[in-house]
């Protein structure tokens, strides 16, 4: 009976991650649907501005941080416990929760992936460079952090891949991760890291001890996500380069030793690595200086080729980028299984 359990659970997971996955390839983020992502920002802000000030910053922010992962993960899986409980009664009431819990966990999916919505901000980019650069600069602005005003085309065409390979880790990547590992509480939990580290894991004056544990959680969350990251994105980038017509074709050991070599080339332990690995698959640079709000910040190179970013490039990375989530997801659902 134990096994059964154990067998129904299991499959009805893999649904629930075939369901939300599929949702979001059809729709992307949803703008008109209450986000979690959206209240845990509140949640944030309202903390922020209520801990951060007087003394002890460093210890309130490590206990607000920690504090809310734990929060969401637990409140995660009382409610999936909850409905799991539920939906095990008989009778018309036991179904009834457990399309309920069918509807909430596949939901949840769903809400944590944001692999078309992230496609479609880049694939708009390069639509409105085609228009005019400032089209471009002011598109892309709204997926980087940096200003934008005195961008360059191939900045704005840098900034965008960037960008597409390092939310594929955040965005996709570290999501599934942590829910083959521990179900959807693991995932909201991660996605809580992420909304943290997005709002208030910053070195500057207001940030730096209060969001000091929210950065460092972040880095430890994303270590092992970020490094497949890359190694999806190099296995499904070597096989498209097999039938690609537009990009040189090199060994699978060439592509993982450039990845590796400037996967360094970052300030953040984790973004190098799928920013390299689609560096090095296209065989073009990232990185270099970068204007932030009016003060200049020196990044090194990641990659060694200085050409000119193409459309065909973003065509190749989004079909890079869409292989490595479907690897993930196949994984992901093999691993649930």
């Amino acid at each position: 009976m134990d096994g059964t359990i154990i067998f129904l659970n299991s499959h009805i997971l893999l649904a629930n991650l075939l369901t939300g996955w599929l949702l979001d390839i059809i729709f992307g983020d949803p703008s008109r649907l209450p986000h979690p992502v959206v209240y845990m920002g509140k949640w944030i802000a309202m903390g922020e501005r209520r801990l951060n000030r007087g003394k002890s910053r460093k210890l309130k922010g490590a206990l607000f941080a920690v504090g809310s992962v734990l929060l969401v993960f637990g409140v995660a899986w009382l409610l999936t416990a909850f409905l799991r409980c539920q939906a095990a009664a008989s009778g018309a009431t036991g179904m009834v929760f457990s399309l309920i819990s069918y509807a909430v966990v596949s939901l949840c999916v769903f809400f944590c992936l944001a692999g078309k919505t992230l496609r479609r901000e880049v694939r708009m980019v390069f639509g409105k460079l085609e228009l005019g650069l400032d089209e471009g600069r002011q598109q892309v602005a709204r997926i980087v952090g940096r200003d934008t005003l005195s961008l360059s085309r191939q900045e704005v065409s840098t900034a965008a891949l960037e960008t597409l390979a390092e939310n594929l880790s955040d965005g996709v990547i570290a999501p599934l991760f942590w829910f083959a590992l521990l179900g959807v509480p693991g995932m909201m939990a991660y996605k809580m890291i992420n909304t943290l580290d997005s709002m208030i894991g910053y070195q500057n004056k207001r940030y730096k001890d209060f969001g000091c544990w929210a950065a460092r959680i972040d880095d430890i969350a994303n270590y092992l996500p970020a490094r497949l990251t890359a190694l999806l994105m190099i296995l499904a980038g070597w096989g498209y380069m097999q039938f690609s017509r537009s990009h040189s074709r090199r060994s699978l050991a060439y592509y993982l030793q450039t990845t590796r070599r400037y996967s360094r080339c970052h300030a953040s332990p984790n973004s190098g690595w799928p920013e390299a690995a689609l560096s090095s698959l296209l065989d073009c640079r990232f990185g270099g200086p970068h204007d932030y709000f009016g003060e200049l910040f020196y990044k090194p190179y990641i990659g060694s080729n200085a050409r000119a970013i193409t459309f065909s490039d973003m065509t190749s990375s989004l079909h890079i980028c869409l292989a490595a989530e479907i690897i993930a997801v196949v994984a992901a659902a093999a691993i649930v299984v």
